[in-house]
């Protein structure tokens, strides 16, 4: 009897080695970075968002800026809220369709979300720091290979690839 073949064992899964746990620890500790620079201005690591999005397009629709956040509608409801509670934001029916809620920075939001860009570039060069522009550029070659990837893996195959020998 001969040894089993140790091409065919399982590869355990070594936990520590995750790529996807490695990101997401990165991602909340960036999350909190973010947050400590951007406290000055009254805001949470979820509300920048939004604001900054509106700063570089001026206004949108709150199904856009959704899908932009990265956050569901009814997150967002909440997250306009409280920004509209600040007087950062403001919302109102679009006259077109009464569907659809357009949101604007007031010229308080406006003043906050200007100050954005400068606060969120501290956070990446704290981020950066240590890394060469030639390191950088690598490594956003390597993180735009694994969102490809990850596209890739999140689009389904065509009929005529599922449907297998006929």
């Amino acid at each position: 009897m001969s040894a089993p073949d140790s091409t065919l064992l399982p590869v355990p899964y070594a936990l520590e080695r995750s790529v996807g746990l490695q990101l997401r620890r990165i991602v909340n500790q960036l999350g909190a970075a973010v947050e400590q620079h951007v406290e000055p201005l009254g805001l949470t690591d979820a509300q920048w968002k939004p604001l900054l999005r509106l700063h570089l397009g001026e206004h949108a629709n709150a199904s856009a800026l959704a899908r932009d956040c990265h956050i569901d509608s009814g997150g967002l409801t909440r997250l306009l809220d409280r920004l509209e509670a600040k007087g950062l934001v403001q919302r109102e029916r679009a006259p077109h369709d009464r569907r659809v809620v357009q949101v604007a920075l007031t010229d308080s939001g406006r003043t906050v979300a200007a100050r954005l860009p400068a606060l969120l570039a501290a956070a990446q060069d704290q981020l950066l720091q240590g890394f060469d522009a030639a390191e950088q550029q690598a490594l956003r070659g390597y993180l735009d290979r694994l969102e490809a990837n990850l596209q890739t893996l999140a689009t389904p195959p065509p009929a005529s690839a599922r449907q297998g020998p006929g």
